[in-house]
C-alpha cells in the first residue's frame, strides 16, 4: 500500500498537470475561432481557383501545345507527397491520422510500380516519417509553428515544387492535409497539385455562355496553373492549423476530465489509507492500555 506522502505528492502532481492541461485547452480554443475563420474564408477562393483553371483548361485537354503544369510529363513513375502536419505535439491523432494516411498510400502508389518522394513541411511529420522512410526526402521544412500561415510561407513551397517539376524530380504531386469540419472532427485529404487534374475538379457551369478570352487561354493558364499551386497549398495549411487547433483543445479538455478523475481517485485511496491508519493507531493504544 502507497505511504501517505507518496499519495499526496502523487495528488499535488495530477492538481499541476490539470492546470496545464486547462490552461492549453483554453489558449488552443481561442486560437480555433480565428483559425477556423480563416480556414473556412479561403475556401471559396480556393474552389473557385480551381474552377476557372479546370473551365480555361477545357481547351487544352489533350492538346500537344498545353502547359507542362497541366499535361504533366505523360508519367506518373515519380510520384511527390507533400505531408503537412504540425510543429508541436499534444493534439491528439491529428498527426497520427497523417502519417498512418501517407504510410498506406506509399503501399498503393508502389504496388503500381511508382517511385514515391516526400517533402513532409512540419516537425512532427519528419519525426514520425523520417525513421521508415528518410532517404525518400526530397527535403524537409518546418510548419508555421504558433503563428498562423501566411500566403508567403505557401508561395515559397509552390516555388519549390514548380522548380523540381522543371527539373523532373517528379510526375505526379499531391498534397495531405486534414481537412477541418469540427474541433472534433477533421478529415485526412489527399489533393493533386500537378499536373492539374480537370478531372477531379468541380465541373464549371457556362450556362450556355460563350466566352472570350483576351490574352488568349495559353498565356492566362501560363499565370493561373502555379498561382493555384500556391493557392492549393495555402488552403492546406489554413485547414491544417484549424484542424491542429481544434485536436489540441479536445486532447487537453479530454486530459482535465482525465486528470480530476485520478485526483478522485487518488483523493479517495488516500483518505482510505488515512483512515485506516488512525484506526490501526487506535487498536494498538487499546490493546496495550488493557494489556497494563
Amino acid at each position: 500500500m502507497p505511504s501517505l506522502k507518496h499519495l499526496r505528492v502523487r495528488i499535488n502532481s495530477v492538481k499541476a498537470t490539470q492546470k496545464i492541461t486547462s490552461a492549453m485547452k483554453m489558449v488552443a480554443a481561442s486560437k480555433l475561432r480565428r483559425a477556423q475563420e480563416e480556414a473556412e474564408s479561403a475556401r471559396p477562393y480556393a474552389e473557385r481557383m480551381e474552377r476557372m483553371v479546370a473551365s480555361v483548361s477545357q481547351t487544352f485537354v489533350g492538346n500537344e501545345t498545353s502547359p507542362k503544369l497541366l499535361s504533366g510529363t505523360g508519367s506518373t513513375k515519380q510520384h511527390l507527397i507533400v505531408v503537412a502536419t504540425s510543429d508541436r505535439g499534444l493534439c491528439g491523432g491529428f498527426n497520427g491520422s497523417i502519417v498512418r494516411a501517407v504510410r498506406a498510400r506509399i503501399g498503393e502508389l508502389e504496388g503500381l510500380g511508382s517511385k514515391v518522394s516526400l517533402f513532409p513541411v512540419g516537425r512532427k511529420g519528419v519525426e514520425q516519417l523520417r525513421r521508415d522512410f528518410g532517404e525518400r526526402f526530397l527535403a524537409e521544412r518546418d510548419g508555421s509553428g504558433s503563428r498562423s500561415p501566411t500566403y508567403s510561407d505557401s508561395s515559397d513551397i509552390g516555388q519549390t515544387l514548380m522548380d523540381w517539376f522543371d527539373s523532373g524530380k517528379f510526375d505526379v504531386c499531391e498534397i495531405v492535409y486534414n481537412r477541418f469540419q469540427s474541433a472534433m472532427t477533421q478529415t485526412v485529404t489527399f489533393q493533386q497539385l500537378v499536373p492539374f487534374s480537370v478531372e477531379n475538379s468541380e465541373e464549371p457551369s457556362l450556362d450556355g455562355a460563350i466566352y472570350e478570352f483576351e490574352p488568349d487561354e495559353e498565356a492566362i493558364l501560363e499565370k493561373l496553373l502555379p498561382r493555384n499551386i500556391e493557392v492549393q497549398v495555402f488552403r492546406a495549411m489554413l485547414e491544417n492549423a484549424a484542424s491542429e487547433h481544434g485536436a489540441r483543445m479536445m486532447a487537453m479538455d479530454n486530459a482535465t476530465r482525465n486528470a480530476g478523475e485520478m485526483i478522485d481517485k487518488l483523493s479517495l485511496t488516500y483518505n482510505r489509507t488515512r483512515q485506516a491508519m488512525i484506526t490501526t493507531e487506535l487498536i494498538e493504544i487499546v490493546s496495550g492500555a488493557e494489556a497494563l
